[in-house]
């Protein structure tokens, strides 16, 4: 199994964003709510179990949220000890003004755009390293 890429330059060069069908939705609750099954991500935190969920599946259970958001995944395979890709990435979508709320997975990064500014992101995100 590969670990990914360490080399921030080479990860930069390579990178590539695409987005998942569909708007996401974060919400919290709690550990045994059967929601939690349809969930894209889960995150424990002491308040209660987050969920990110597609806004549909949201919708239909009654699931009340704030933010809308797009998910955006970043093709390059990146260690979970790499340095910098994180703020690299977060810090090019800040200087346009789009929030991004990141998500590690082992083999990829995961961004949660607002929606209205997926688009944005993408072309922002496709023009790194310049």
């Amino acid at each position: 199994m590969s670990t990914g890429s360490t080399d921030l330059a080479e990860m930069l060069r390579s990178l590539d964003a695409v987005a998942r069908p569909g708007e996401y939705v974060f919400a919290t609750v709690s550990t045994d709510d059967p929601i939690r099954e349809l969930a894209g991500a889960t995150i424990y935190e002491d308040e209660g179990l987050t969920v990110v969920l597609p806004r549909a599946e949201a919708d239909a259970h009654g699931v009340s949220y704030d933010f809308v958001a797009s998910w955006l995944t970043l093709t390059v395979h990146s260690s979970l000890e790499a340095i910098g890709l994180t703020v690299a990435v977060s810090a090019a979508l800040a200087d346009e003004g789009i929030a991004c709320n990141v998500l590690a997975g082992f083999h990829h990064d995961h961004l949660l755009v607002p929606t209205s500014a997926a688009s944005r992101a993408l072309e922002v995100l496709g023009s790194l390293p310049d």
